[in-house]
């Protein structure tokens, strides 16, 4: 006997029809989907692989620099200096420079911190008054005394108290009560923490920081500057630029010395884009190592990354 397969109905065929639609469309959108994370994950490789090829040059140019440093008698040892080399198509250019050159936030004198104030644009009165709230920011309080520092935070309505303790980054500027950002923006170019000294070298200063050494701030900058060059031996002391070691400095005092130093790398990748690196670290350290980094700032100029680490522990 032979049975007839039973031919299905008009609907049955339908709804296969659009059972095979879905599953096409569903399988499209998985092939999107999929060309998309390719794609992005491409990109993100791409990335990371400049990231790592921007590190491993600021590295290379820390290293580099404080071969140079370590290399040198202590006497002898360069304030300042710059540098080119080149790694796998990539090219950077480092400068450096002791952090002797810029204002102590922990250390300088409010005179000091007053004259660069006014160096940068406040008027007399302002520059003083921001400077006495840096030392009130750095200063503890005396035991068994009103607190009358961290009363003038809490009647301008701040929610925090000053640190009454020694600066541990310099963005902290931002949080000292009264001074106006654009000023604070300004000033971070000529201060640091790494110094360790209440005063600077003014023979590798720039001439807004050696004018509020000097403590004249109507001076004219150009006039610092030409002061401070022919003092320190003038800019073609050496082949590299590096200022004569043992010149006087126009304050009549010893140039202070610090371990510290300021390197900044910009790194041209072969693609074209450019960033710029900056690097504090100190000579020397626990286990005989050559140096410690204190503090490292990456930033793609483009704008498309940017990554701050503040004072390594």
């Amino acid at each position: 006997m032979c049975v007839r397969p039973i031919a299905p109905t008009s609907s049955e065929r339908g709804f296969v029809l659009v059972a095979v639609l879905w599953i096409l469309m569903a399988l499209s959108a998985l092939t999107v989907i999929f060309s998309l994370y390719l794609s992005n994950s491409a990109q993100a490789l791409a990335v990371n692989d400049s990231s790592l090829q921007v590190e491993a040059l600021v590295s290379a140019g820390v290293e580099l620099t404080a071969h140079r440093l370590l290399a040198a008698d202590e006497k002898e040892r360069p304030a300042r200096g710059e540098f080119h080399f080149g790694l796998n198509g990539a090219d950077a250019v480092v400068s450096f420079s002791s952090e002797t050159a810029r204002i102590d936030l922990n250390y300088a004198s409010k005179d000091m911190l007053a004259g660069l104030f006014a160096v940068l644009g406040a008027n007399d009165n302002a520059a003083k008054e921001y400077a006495d709230r840096i030392v009130g920011w750095r200063t503890r309080p005396t035991p068994g005394s009103t607190n009358d520092e961290a009363a003038l935070y809490s009647a301008a309505g701040l929610t925090y108290s000053p640190r009454q303790a020694l600066f541990v980054h310099v963005n902290e500027l931002g949080l000292v009560l009264g001074i106006p950002p654009a000023l604070v923006e300004r000033a971070l170019s000529f201060v640091t923490i790494f110094n360790g000294s209440p005063i600077v070298d003014v023979k590798i200063a720039s001439p807004e920081v050696v004018a509020a050494q000097l403590g004249d701030s109507s001076t004219s900058l150009n006039n610092v500057a030409s002061s401070s060059s022919s003092l320190a031996g003038g800019p073609n002391d050496s082949a590299a630029g590096t200022p004569n070691p043992g010149a006087p400095s126009p304050t009549g005092a010893p140039s202070p010395k610090s371990g510290a130093f300021r390197a900044s790398v910009q790194v041209k990748l072969k693609d074209g884009r450019r960033l710029a690196s900056e690097v504090v670290f100190v000579l020397g350290g626990e286990g005989g190592v050559p140096y410690r980094v204190l503090s490292w700032q990456d930033e793609l100029t483009s704008g498309q990354h940017q990554r701050r680490w503040a004072r390594s522990q």
